[in-house]
């Protein structure tokens, strides 16, 4: 223990540079400090740009793509791992072909709404289905569509949908939403996509066409599906 010297406080050696940076932010005007400021954010945001992409970190490579036969054979000696795999993956003798594209089938789709029955339309649309009417709505109304789908062969993963509605060739709506990663089972998914509400108004009415689109995260298109609906005036 010295007790012949003592200790002064103060700035320690580590400390100096950013004591020395905020006597020369304090020197430099008020305007000087926030655009140095507002660059080294950007700096910032470009880094962060460097490391990501989308979600997906830069320089990334995804793994192979492999069948379902492949992905439990991969751990055959480990019976629980390999049932728990059969489990989780929902496989059915069909489907250890080896193929490896994932396939989405639709089978149906529907319109939910508080006010009427569920209606429901099988897929795909005959030809001329897709020109005619397939439901009707009442303006402000909510409502939600409603699909059934299997999955063959493999994992699909990121399954998303996009909608676009269109009335006298304008664009006037457009929705996006994801459903998920599913595995192929013998049972259909049935998956209810997010509510939306009609317009109201004497200009709202009338017949509108619409695209609904499936991809996945390889940007596979499973359906692009045309349809046509019909905004009438509420009660």
């Amino acid at each position: 223990m010295d007790s012949g010297k003592s200790t002064e406080a103060g700035p320690s050696t580590g400390g100096g540079g950013g004591e020395e940076k905020r006597r020369e932010m304090v020197k430099k005007p008020l305007g000087e400090v926030r655009d140095r400021e507002e660059e080294e954010e950007e700096e910032e945001e470009e880094d962060d740009g460097d490391k990501e992409e989308g979600g997906v970190v830069s320089g990334f490579v995804p793994g192979p793509l492999l069948s379902l036969k492949e992905q439990i054979e991969k751990d055959k000696d480990d019976e629980s791992l390999r049932r728990w795999k059969e489990k989780l993956l929902g496989c059915v003798e069909g489907d250890l072909n080896g193929q490896m594209e994932p396939e989405v089938k639709f089978h149906s789709i529907g319109i939910i709404v508080d006010d009427i029955e569920e209606m429901d339309t099988p897929l795909p649309l005959d030809g001329n289905q897709s020109d005619r009417v397939l439901f009707v709505l009442k303006e402000g109304s909510r409502y939600q569509l409603k699909l059934s789908f299997t999955v063959l062969h493999n994992i699909v993963s990121g399954l998303t949908y996009s909608n676009r509605v269109w009335k006298g060739g304008l664009q006037v709506d457009q929705s996006k939403g994801m459903l998920g990663t599913f595995a192929p089972q013998r049972e259909p998914y049935v998956h209810t996509l997010d509510e939306e509400i009609t317009p109201s108004g004497m200009l709202a009415r009338g017949i509108y066409s619409a695209k609904l689109k499936f991809e996945d995260d390889d940007r596979r298109c499973h359906m692009e599906l045309k349809y046509s609906f019909e905004i009438k005036k509420g009660s």
